[in-house]
């Protein structure tokens, strides 16, 4: 059979982290590749106690029937009451859309706001699965000048503000860098894209996981009218419930909704009930994402002191304060893509960096995500690509 597929089809690659994730599957390697959530932080008995609740109760009906588009409406009232208490913000329920994972709101955003060759502003690097799923729509990239900071909002000048469709941003402990956005360039970015009207899609779904427990005010309360802000619980309860929300003015929304219902109708209701029956209970959040700071921190010290330990002094790297990445840049000559080769023979994986540059034109940058690594394999790992890496040095 000959498969006539579009040209959007024929054009789409697979992901270099999801190909790469398939080596992870073997025992004996030690994976630094995933941005997966740690196991160890799934609230598993919560879980089944929703799932018990749930089913024992005149709900279960409404959770295992179809359901509205917005999502499922004490679900979303009290994301609303969350974040307006989070963010001091007043935020209604109706300004809340429940998405299929973040992953999801991408997509949604990128058939709303894209037609062919528009400018989409992005962040360099930037999150590969953003690239991927606005890669559908054939945007023109344009690459936001970054530092060690994150994004530098004056490298935004007024005229690109004013061309470009939006501009993708993730402010807090960014995926891959690990970095947090100031709030002085935050204020900064507030006020360039209010008077350009440049529309900002906010993704954090890494904005609980700050260490200290020191939260940045978020770029919609800053540029309420002209953010699009994604949320997640795939970090804070578990991926594989696949429960993300869009946040944003009700026109917006409205125009997400008709998208969504020609795509899947509605998330499913059923985890959205069983996420609904943990978050509403007992302030759980308040008490369960301290826990995740505590062993992601930990895992990251462990990991920055292994660095330091065995690294040459020509690798340099970040020391985030939250979220689950470690950014390493390696001489200029490097290649982080044929370092992982020799790296996947000797049983370690990372990702290389390459692939989240819009114009793929930094090699010699690679990401190590540490959270679902236990602390001795961590230094081993570590121990081993840093002696793969001077081994290069040194030819």
């Amino acid at each position: 059979m000959l498969w006539k597929f579009s040209q959007r089809a024929q054009a789409q690659k697979s992901s270099v982290i999801r190909e790469i994730l398939k080596v992870t599957e073997q025992d004996d390697v030690i994976s630094f590749a995933g941005g997966l959530p740690s196991p160890d932080t799934f609230p598993i008995a919560e879980i089944q106690s929703a799932v018990n609740t749930v089913f024992a109760s005149n709900d279960v009906y409404g959770a295992l029937q179809y359901g509205p588009t917005e999502g499922y409406a004490p679900l979303r009232q009290w994301i609303a009451d969350y974040l307006s208490h989070r963010d001091q913000v007043a935020v209604s329920a109706d300004e809340i859309l429940i998405v299929t994972g973040s992953q999801q709101a991408l997509d949604l955003i990128g058939k709303a706001l894209i037609d062919e060759h528009d400018k989409v502003l992005v962040e360099s690097p930037t999150f590969l699965g953003a690239l991927q799923s606005f890669n559908q729509y054939n945007p023109e990239y344009i690459a936001v000048e970054s530092d060690q900071e994150g994004l530098i909002p004056e490298s935004i000048d007024d005229e690109l503000a004013k061309s470009a469709k939006f501009f993708y941003t993730i402010p807090n402990f960014q995926n891959p860098t690990g970095r947090r956005l100031s709030v002085s360039r935050r204020q900064a970015l507030a006020v360039k894209t209010k008077l350009n009207d440049l529309v900002l899609v906010e993704d954090d779904p890494y904005g609980e996981l700050d260490y200290r427990g020191q939260r940045l005010p978020a770029l919609y309360t800053l540029a309420r009218e002209n953010t699009v802000y994604l949320g997640s619980f795939s970090k804070i309860l578990a991926p594989g419930l696949r429960l993300g929300y869009v946040v944003a003015n009700k026109l917006f929304i409205s125009k997400l909704v008709q998208l969504k219902q020609a795509s899947d109708l509605h998330t499913p209701s059923l985890t959205q009930y069983i996420a609904y029956q943990i978050v509403s209970k007992n302030n759980f959040l308040s008490q369960h994402i301290p826990k995740i700071r505590q062993l992601y921190s930990t895992r990251c010290q462990y990991m920055l002191h292994s660095l330091a330990q065995y690294m040459p002094k020509e690798v340099h790297w970040n020391e985030p304060e939250g979220g689950m990445f470690i950014w390493v840049e390696l001489p200029q000559n490097m290649n982080a893509t044929e370092l992982l080769r020799e790296a996947i023979s000797r049983k370690i994986v990372f990702v290389p960096g390459e692939t989240m540059f819009a114009q793929r034109d930094k090699t010699n940058c690679l990401r190590l995500a540490f959270v679902t690594v236990p602390e001795e394999k961590i230094d081993r790992g570590i121990k081993i690509l840093a002696e793969i890496i001077n081994q290069h040095i040194k030819k």
